[in-house]
């Protein structure tokens, strides 16, 4: 057997159809992940988004604030924003300014009247007053550990609004600040003015009502509270650690679909290092000043800012929740994040932009920030413990943000927990926040037949059978959307005991009684059961997960199950979402007190719907928290988590989802993994890791050139380079898996948390195969491109050889031969003569003093100028070694006569000298088109490593082109130097022989090559797109392009001494 094994691997090794064909399926392979991947994600992101939302209407009227006379005016703007559709005098109305003020700042290209959803929602809500107290579920028993004492869960909130919001917003003329950190830091220093502007204003106007004689009792705004939606709430940050920034200026941060942790398209180099700036101050400035003795100096100079980011959930797809988080720059004490999919009274998740006019989330927000308003004051609340208590009471619910809460019982024994309005009710009474149930009510056998009320002064419980429950659903109306069925906001904790006689228990809550005595109609139901967790325990594998990509799961729910399912997806539902459907098979009627002949023609499934409630998936995640799936009966299941990244920690990789359904009725339950959901979420999630891992794959497909030069081998082509590194094992090894290893290694010896192997794993080599396609596709369109131009261009040069003695080409020969007299001026004859010196100038100009792309662009032009000339000499030289051959076989055949009268085209083709001397024989012929080809592959690699990094560069382009004419700056220094390496790299790796080797000064025979630098690079860019920073692979490739620039320079020192430091290849006609 072992024979036959090696006579097989032989043969396969020494056949060049098999290792051709093997080639072939290998490229094939990872083109067809790449593309298949890329085609289902790009379906399903482009699909319309159900999300649920209200509309939120207005009538908008914005007033503009004038700059001081002794301030310039800047081309932003700053505007008060009116509610109401009667006209106003703008100067009338600025002189009665007396709220509180509230700036809010657009995001990427987004505009200063999105906020009048935001002003007019608050305008109702000051004008109505606080929501019902029944809204004011007390989330004091979920708060963090550490976050804030125990004592805010007494914390009083108003009972009414005494002053209003005053809203204003900066107007930043549409500019895409996520693209370039130079417009991030002049949006930065624009909102700092805004700042000082509205501070001035208030005191502007009281200054002017004294003046008047006007009464004026309310106190002067100290600080602003600032609102950004999107990058807008990254500058609000960047903004209060601005050195010009006034003391105690801001204290209250409101971010909406923020990105904090990193840019959403973290390509621009100087907008990363923007952002890690501005996160490193963030960081220093919540940790005290302490002398070395460690005595305390002074307070931090962010201990009284709070900051909130709220996300916007899976459908939000330019900003990931990932990047929303506070993690690590805002402590728990001073700030947190929640998902509008876990915020009261949300419960949704939405798209970027919907989050601004949202209605169940803009209310939610509109009355959140009313209610820190001091009511004695008129100021929001000083302390920052009691600010962080409201706006935790008003945004978070009853239910915990993580999934631990389901294990412990923090309620005493026959308590029923009812949240109140500042411990208080209707009346003003001070009342307890649980309920225990009354003395005379005993839970036994003989409650089956009799319903039990416990009463209150605000609520009504009822606790009645399950059998008949449902007369008193069938009155209310049927759930037909997301929002009208609202999701378990409280917990009920009863002991067995308690329970004793009954099987199921319905709580019908309402906020008034009924003057008859009989309960008030339920606004909202609620169904208890004791059952073993066991039962509804159920666990889905990832074998399971995958194969339900292709055969849908189906199975039964018979009446009387479990009430809550506990499901453990052991891959992350972020990243393989699930697509659950139940459907209602029965619910009881027939054994149910009410006959089945009394509902007339009413359907039993319209019945069963009535009478089943709808059911209700909460799903936890490590990442974005609490996730909830309100009338779940036909659903895609996504949270939006993180697997599988280089931070992600331990349990990041599963999902666990309780399904709440009715135990009343019977379902047919199916379960199948969306592979286009997938695809999307994919895309989504690992978009900067495939970025730099794609020019990893560059880098290291250079280093096989480059290495084949250095062994005096043909340079292979960009295409079988990429192919050499995915053969297995030692090539695969070394730069797929490797890098990985080594990112782990890290993660051990440090401090940060190790990412789960195996998911991590799998994840970063799928991602490491999908970059592969991706550049294997590239290269096949750009040589299908260079090779359809070289070709034309080969045949018109032949056709006009054949035709140039025509004389109906007599006006063309004229104005070639003044275009040929043009090109004799001695500066055009020295452009011509040094062509990639004078593109290298003009690049670093461009890069200097007007944009990086524009002279990654110009390097980009020399690149595909070289590589065409390259190859049309290859094909010029085939054609000619072809026909040479041709005429000689002709000829020894007696034909040769008859082509006497045949132009010699050979004879009459202008080549330059090198390339006449090279074509007198077919070996010579040869070598010259080798030669030709090998230039071509290597400038070809050039070509596309620096078109990716131009097209890093592109979106700053495109946000640069918009300001053109407002005022332009040069380019970020970062940038320049980054990307004048870059040109230098182009400029000195040219030529294959210009590969650098630095012997070691001890060590001979030591060398560093080319080889190796590039493989160095690859492994830094393999791990910056594994830490999501791909903006980090300039660095690299600028390094080499200094490396090689400097070793062209110490070479010509070296030859101008008479000295060689130049290592050749053993064949002189390859250079």
């Amino acid at each position: 057997m072992k024979e036959v094994q090696d006579l097989v691997w032989a043969y396969m090794g020494n056949n060049p159809r098999m290792q051709g064909l093997i080639t072939r399926v290998r490229l094939a392979a990872v083109v067809g992940i790449a593309v298949w991947i890329s085609l289902a994600g790009l379906i399903h992101l482009l699909k319309p988004v159900s999300n649920g939302c209200i509309m939120t209407y207005m009538y908008p009227t914005y007033i503009p604030i004038s700059a001081p006379k002794n301030v310039s005016s800047a081309k932003y703007g700053l505007y008060l924003y009116h509610e109401g559709w009667r006209k106003i005098d703008f100067n009338q109305h600025i002189k009665k300014l007396n709220g509180v003020p509230v700036l809010f700042v657009p995001g990427n290209g987004g505009s200063y009247k999105q906020v009048r959803s935001l002003a007019a929602e608050s305008d109702r809500a000051y004008q109505g007053g606080p929501l019902e107290h029944m809204f004011y579920q007390e989330a004091s028993e979920n708060l963090e550990k550490g976050a804030v004492d125990s004592d805010l869960a007494d914390f009083p909130l108003p009972s009414q609004y005494t002053r209003m919001l005053d809203w204003f917003a900066v107007d930043l003329e549409g500019e895409h600040s996520a693209m370039d950190g130079q417009i991030l830091e002049e949006h930065t220093r624009y909102v700092v003015y805004a700042i000082h502007r509205i501070l001035d204003l208030y005191e502007e106007s009281h200054n002017i009502r004294i003046k008047e004689g006007a009464a004026f009792s309310a106190s002067l705004p100290r600080n602003v509270i600032l609102v950004g939606h999107s990058m807008g709430g990254f500058v609000a940050r960047a903004a209060i650690v601005h050195p010009d920034l006034r003391k105690s200026a801001v204290e209250t941060v409101l971010t909406l679909s923020t990105p904090h942790q990193s840019p959403p398209l973290a390509l621009q180099p100087s907008l990363g290092h923007y952002y890690s700036s501005v996160n490193n101050q963030w960081r220093k400035g919540y940790g005290g000043q302490t002398s070395q003795s460690g005595h305390h100096l002074s307070d931090p100079l962010l201990s009284r800012v709070v900051v909130v980011s709220i996300s916007g959930g899976y459908n939000d797809y330019q900003v990931r929740s990932k990047l929303e988080s506070l993690d690590d720059i805002v402590p728990p004490t001073h700030g947190f994040t929640i998902s509008s999919t876990g915020m009261k009274n949300v419960w949704l998740s939405m798209e970027h932009q919907v989050i601004l006019w949202c209605n169940q989330l803009v209310v939610q927000v509109s009355h959140t920030l009313l209610s820190l308003i001091d009511p004695e004051k008129g100021q929001p609340v000083p302390d920052v413990r009691k600010r962080l208590g409201i706006f935790m009471k008003m945004l978070h619910s009853g239910i915990s943000q993580n999934f631990g809460w389901l294990g412990q019982s923090k309620l005493p024994k026959q308590s029923i927990p009812i949240p109140f309005l500042n411990g208080k009710d209707y009346s003003g009474s001070q009342i307890s926040h649980t309920f225990s149930c009354p003395s005379h009510v005993h839970w036994n056998e003989d409650g089956l037949e009799r319903d039990l009320y416990i009463q209150t002064t605000s609520v009504t419980v009822l606790a009645m059978d399950g059998r008949r429950r449902w007369l008193d659903i069938e009155k209310l109306i049927e759930p037909g959307s997301q929002t009208e069925q609202a999701p378990p906001s409280a917990v009920l904790w009863l002991d067995p005991d308690d329970m004793r006689g009954f099987r199921f228990l319905t709580i019908s809550v309402a906020p008034r009684q009924t003057l008859s005595g009989r309960p008030p109609p339920a606004t909202s139901m609620g169904v208890g059961q004791f059952f073993k967790t066991k039962e509804g325990e159920r666990v889905f594998s990832p074998w399971t997960l995958v194969h339900s990509m292709f055969s849908q799961k189906d199975f039964l729910l018979e009446e009387d199950h479990p009430l809550g399912f506990n499901l453990s997806f052991s891959i992350s539902l972020g990243l393989l979402p699930v697509k659950l459907s139940l459907k209602t098979t029965g619910c009881g009627i027939k054994g149910s007190e009410f006959p089945l002949e009394d509902s007339g023609e009413i359907e039993t499934s319209r019945l069963c719907k009535l009478r089943c409630f709808p059911p209700v998936a909460l799903a936890w995640d490590t990442t974005s928290g609490l996730h909830v799936f309100p009338n779940l009966y036909s659903e895609t299941l996504v949270v939006d988590s993180f697997p599988a990244l280089w931070t992600s920690t331990q349990g990041s990789e599963k999902t666990v989802v309780l399904l709440l359904v009715d135990p009343h009725c019977s379902y047919k339950t199916s379960m199948s993994v969306s592979m286009s959901a997938s695809a999307g979420r994919f895309l989504l999630l690992y978009f900067p890791k495939i970025t730099g891992l794609a020019i990893a794959v560059v880098f290291f497909a250079l280093m096989q050139q480059a290495y084949a030069w250095e062994l005096d081998m043909p340079i292979p082509s960009l295409l079988s380079a990429v192919e050499m590194n995915l053969r297995i094992l030692l090539p695969f090894l070394v730069l797929g898996i490797l890098p990985i290893l080594v990112a782990l290694f890290f993660s051990l010896s440090s401090s940060v948390s190790v990412p789960p192997f195996s998911i991590f794993f799998i994840v970063s080599i799928i991602c490491y195969l999908f970059a592969n396609g991706a550049i294997v596709v590239l290269v096949l369109i750009s040589q299908l491109g260079f090779s359809i131009a070289a070709a034309v261009h080969v045949f018109i040069k032949k056709w006009w050889q054949a035709w140039e003695g025509n004389f109906s080409f007599s006006f063309l020969h004229w104005f070639l031969n003044l275009c040929t007299s043009f090109l004799s001026f001695k500066i055009v004859r020295i452009i011509s003569l040094h062509p990639l010196a004078i593109s290298s100038l003009v690049a670093v100009i461009l890069v200097c003093f007007v944009h990086p792309a524009l002279g990654l662009f110009v390097l980009l032009l020399s690149h595909a100028i070289s590589c065409h000339n390259a190859l049309c000499s290859f094909y010029m030289t085939s054609f000619h070694s072809h026909s040479g051959s041709k005429q000689s076989v002709e000829s020894e055949n007696g034909i040769g006569a008859s082509m006497h009268f045949m132009p010699k085209y050979s004879g009459e083709s202008k080549l330059s000298p090198l390339e006449a001397s090279m074509c007198n024989s077919p070996d010579s012929a040869r070598s010259f088109g080798e030669t030709q080809l090998e230039i071509f592959h290597h400038r070809h690699g050039l070509l596309i490593l620096h078109l990716l990094a131009a097209i890093m560069f592109v979106p700053s382009m495109m946000a640069w082109i918009q300001r053109i004419g407002a005022g332009q700056n040069f380019p970020w220094f970062l940038d320049s130097c980054l990307c004048i390496g870059v040109v230098l790299h182009g400029m000195s790796d040219s030529k294959p022989q210009f590969n650098f080797f630095f012997p070691f000064p001890d060590n001979r025979g030591w060398e560093i090559r080319l080889s190796f630098a590039y493989l160095l690079a690859g492994y830094v860019s393999y791990l910056s797109g594994l830490a999501l920073a791909p903006y980090r692979v300039f660095y690299p490739m600028a390094a080499i392009g200094v490396m090689s620039f400097a070793f062209r320079i110490i070479q010509r020192w070296s030859r101008e001494k008479g000295e060689t430091l130049h290592r050749g290849r053993r064949h002189s006609h390859r250079h």
